[in-house]
């Protein structure tokens, strides 16, 4: 199965050390390409470094809800900054988390507003983290969303952010957790239009079942793509063809 891993964070702690080993077994398991995905400013650099060293390897600009508290004028500006390099295909990863409100709620607000911003400004799509915030999330998708493209990514919330993404030509991405037993979004994985659907693993988070508990790597993503093709009555290596066209077209940069 040919596949990109559309969203992993290849900068955790948890696999930079091990990271050559890490992207060598994505190779080993057919993987065309990863992309790996910033938190804040500062890791960012870290991300394009990475995307700079491997040529299967791309990256983002962006922070974090978690860290909205970092957002300023001035990280902003690095953000921004970085976007400029060929090797950066994506704004993100931003959004709203009101289940751990690691940053003031309306400190979230306001750095998802502003990507936002730099996403109409730059061209480049916006990678969006929600939980247990869709209201607020749609909101300001309704109000700063428009002339954006993006993508809902691990999907696992509400049918009402679903339909007002999918409304506004955006993708969903699905990672291991369609795998669990106790995924109760299967219907969510069957209405993504077959044009904008893609898969994640989130490494190091959600490793998919049969490798559930361990540390999650790229390698992995195979698993959560027979699973989505399953889940949809639809071929695997079909399956898997389309949603590596899929993300080659959300993050044109790769080319």
């Amino acid at each position: 199965m040919r596949l990109i891993d559309s969203h992993a964070h290849l900068a955790d702690e948890r696999i930079l050390p091990d990271v050559d080993a890490v992207v060598a077994r994505a190779r080993e398991a057919g993987l065309a390409g990863i992309v790996t995905i910033a938190t804040d400013a500062e890791d960012a650099r870290t991300h394009l470094g990475l995307a700079e060293r491997f040529t299967d390897v791309w990256s983002t600009a962006g922070i974090h809800p978690h860290a909205a508290n970092t957002s300023s004028a001035e990280t902003l500006a690095v953000v921004r900054e970085l976007t400029s390099h060929p090797r950066v295909v994506a704004l993100g990863e931003t959004g709203l988390d009101y289940h751990y409100d690691f940053a003031p709620r309306d400190a979230q607000r306001t750095n998802f507003a502003r990507h936002l911003e730099l996403a109409r400004e730059t061209g480049l799509p916006v990678i969006v983290h929600a939980r247990e915030a869709d209201d607020d999330l749609r909101a300001i998708l309704r109000e700063a969303g428009q002339g954006t493209l993006g993508v809902l990514h691990s999907f696992s919330s509400t049918r009402e952010l679903l339909d007002d993404a999918l409304a506004m030509g955006w993708y969903a991405s699905f990672s291991g957790m369609i795998t669990f037993k106790k995924f109760d979004g299967l219907d969510f994985v069957r209405m993504v239009p077959a044009d904008r659907i893609m898969v994640e693993t989130d490494t190091p988070y959600l490793a998919p079942v049969p490798n559930r508990g361990k540390t999650n790597e790229p390698a992995f993503v195979v698993h959560t793509a027979r699973r989505a093709a399953e889940i949809r009555g639809e071929d695997a290596d079909e399956f898997a063809a389309r949603t590596l066209e899929n993300t080659r077209r959300f993050y044109a940069r790769m080319g």
